[in-house]
């Protein structure tokens, strides 16, 4: 084809120059006999001839040299185009093709795809001793500290193959009295125990079920959360990590407390420990129950609550702990003394901030799982986390639906949401691949197959749809502050009798807020030494709630640290955040932000009567540009609720 082209060029050109037919044997040329007359032609006519033809030689050279060019490059595209996915081959199934997999969508948990080779062998118990430190020793009955352990293994296995183990740790086992107990730790639990069971155990991996301390058949005291509690998980972890059937690596997985021990595990971390999946597993006892100083209402009976669970007519009632004095103390200084240092009173609440010694000293990898509905555990614990752990050099995962205090797979579960608590978003929610990508993370940390795990959060907003951020708030992230000056009706005052509610005008194109958006309220006391705010932001055109802040005014700067308030007519600026969001509000629709002295869960303020007044302040708002063709967005394989 080629050499027909620069045959017919140059055949056409012939005439223009005898000189070139007299030597040509080009096939496409006929040769003529030299003209007398064209002879004398001058030799200037001639050099003219000649260049005009050489010019339109060379310009089919190049013509032709672009279209080898063309053809190379086609090939090299058709060659580089991706091979089709084998969705049988479903561990390699990249996360964004999963949605497309012949996946069980109404199962009451995610399955993997496919039984492994592996039985399970009949459930054996186990004691650890516990070297505790004299600290942490019983004050009551005295006893050998030991923690119980029931441990699953597969069976079947090659000569001298040795397995590595998921562990759950908890003291809901045996949890109640005498006549009204819950399931010992010889039995699955339907929290991890029976997933792992049925999923996990046939391809190789042992399960662990472990009671806390003071609870199930662990002796000692129970130290909620306490450095006893976490010595003795980390014993125990240090326990499953040597044992000879053993390869040496622990995974530790839970939700709500089975999720602090997670972190526990990792404060001082047994070498044997190599991933931890923390689902809504508070980062610390005080983290979790105040924001910004605002107490939760169970916090005043946390400590006392857990001993009272767990009263049994047996020498069970006389293992006290030490920290059994202070804790029901705590909450009550806290609240009542805090611009005094009375969160400081003693170091009960430093004892069980588990985030900061995780960040110190572990070197393992975190897949963190949270609900953005969540009022049992507040997102806030897993941002900045998140982040924090990446500085620290890290492999961290996390996954984040608009689920509540539950795990992401739990479809019938998730149904029970509420308008404005996630169930805008339940349709596309449950996540039914979430088995495939627990068992990827587990045989890459635990042992070792397969590609590196990645760091990357998937994000699901309000309205249900899931994108893909490297971290969360994204980097690209653009704040955008609004002065409340702007909006309607934004001063007045907030107490027990009275409330505000500030609306923005009609925001013109689509806004996606992604973060923890501020709220800045410039306020005065009325005659006491204190007071609090509960915002709520609404979608004001759907009348749908999208997410709330809560603020003590002694907190005012946000964290931990207290500070005194002038009771009468003090001007003060409280730096309020929200609760992580990703929420999308459509173009042409109005925001509002609701002022109460108080909000679900949260206790009134001693000031509640007299209140705050607020005189304006700013909004700011974390946002994000993610159009319907952004690569970020993916499809999930959700749960099928039609077809249960």
């Amino acid at each position: 084809f080629i050499l027909h082209i620069i045959t017919c060029v140059t055949g056409f050109n012939c005439k223009l120059s005898r000189k070139w037919n007299e030597r040509s044997t080009h096939p496409g040329c006929m040769a003529t006999k030299p003209d007398p007359v064209l002879i004398t032609e001058s030799a200037n006519q001639k050099r003219a001839d000649q260049q005009l033809n050489f010019a339109i030689f060379f310009t089919t050279i190049v013509v032709v040299i672009f279209i080898l060019m063309a053809f190379i490059l086609n090939d090299k595209i058709i060659l580089e185009e991706p091979e089709e996915i084998d969705y049988s081959e479903w561990k390699q199934v990249p996360l964004k093709e999963r949605y497309k997999m012949d996946l069980n969508l109404t199962s009451w948990r995610s399955q993997l795809p496919e039984k492994g080779p592996h039985d399970i062998l009949p459930m054996t118990e186990h004691f650890v001793e516990v070297d505790l430190p004299a600290s942490e020793q019983d004050a009551g009955y005295p006893e050998d500290a030991l923690m119980h352990v029931a441990l699953w293994l597969p069976s079947n296995t090659e000569d001298g193959e040795k397995v590595p183990v998921i562990a759950t740790v908890h003291p809901y086992y045996d949890f109640g009295t005498e006549v009204d107990d819950s399931n010992p730790n010889t039995i699955p639990d339907l929290g991890v125990g029976q997933w792992i069971f049925e999923e996990f155990i046939s391809h190789g991996y042992a399960l662990a079920q472990v009671s806390t301390f003071g609870s199930g058949q662990s002796t000692h005291c129970q130290d909620v959360k306490g450095l006893g509690e976490q010595v003795g998980i980390q014993a125990a972890v240090e326990w499953l990590g040597t044992q000879e059937w053993s390869n040496g690596n622990v995974g530790l997985m839970g939700k709500s407390y089975a999720g602090t021990t997670n972190w526990e595990a990792a404060q001082n971390p047994s070498e044997h420990l190599k991933t931890i999946v923390p689902i809504s597993g508070s980062i610390g006892v005080q983290q979790m129950f105040y924001r910004n100083g605002s107490a939760e209402a169970r916090a005043m009976g946390y400590d006392l609550a857990y001993e009272m669970a767990t009263a049994d007519p047996t020498t069970d009632d006389l293992r006290i702990c030490s920290d059994d004095l202070l804790g029901p103390a705590m909450p009550v200084t806290t609240s009542l003394a805090a611009e005094f240092g009375g969160a400081d009173w003693s170091d009960y609440w430093e004892e069980r901030y588990h985030l900061g010694d995780v960040i110190d000293n572990y070197d393992g990898s975190v897949y963190i799982v949270w609900g953005m509905q969540d009022w049992n555990v507040d997102p806030y614990h897993a941002f900045p986390t998140y982040q924090m752990l990446r500085d620290k050099g890290l492999t961290v995962r996390g996954i984040m639906g608009q689920w509540g205090h539950n795990y992401p797979d739990q479809g019938e579960v998730h149904s029970g949401l509420g308008s404005g608590y996630g169930q805008e978003a339940y349709e596309n929610m449950s996540r039914m691949d979430w088995a495939i990508e627990l068992f990827n993370w587990f045989e890459y940390w635990l042992k070792g197959i397969g590609d590196e795990t990645e760091s990357y959060v998937q994000m699901q907003t309000h309205d249900g749809r899931w994108h893909l951020e490297e971290t969360w708030p994204p980097e690209d992230m653009d704040w955008v502050l609004h002065d409340l000056s702007e909006w309607s009706d934004p001063t007045g005052t907030v107490s027990a009798n009275s409330a505000i509610s500030i609306v923005s005008p009609a925001f013109e194109e689509e806004l996606h807020l992604s973060g923890l958006p501020t709220l800045h309220l410039d306020v005065q006391t009325i005659g006491c030494n204190g007071g609090q705010i509960f915002a709520t932001l609404y979608d004001e055109t759907l009348g749908l709630r999208l997410g709330h802040a809560v603020m003590d005014i002694r907190y005012r700067d946000g964290g931990y640290d207290a500070q005194p308030v002038s009771p009468l007519f003090g001007s003060y600026t409280m730096l309020m955040e929200f609760n992580p969001l990703d929420v999308v509000l459509p173009a042409g629709h109005h925001l509002s932000i609701e002022l109460t002295d108080t909000g679900e869960d949260y206790l009134p303020s001693t000031c509640a009567v007299t209140g705050l007044s607020v005189q304006g302040g700013t909004f700011g708002m974390p946002l994000i540009d993610r159009p319907l063709d952004h690569e970020n967005w993916f499809e999930v394989a959700h749960y099928n609720a039609s077809a249960v």
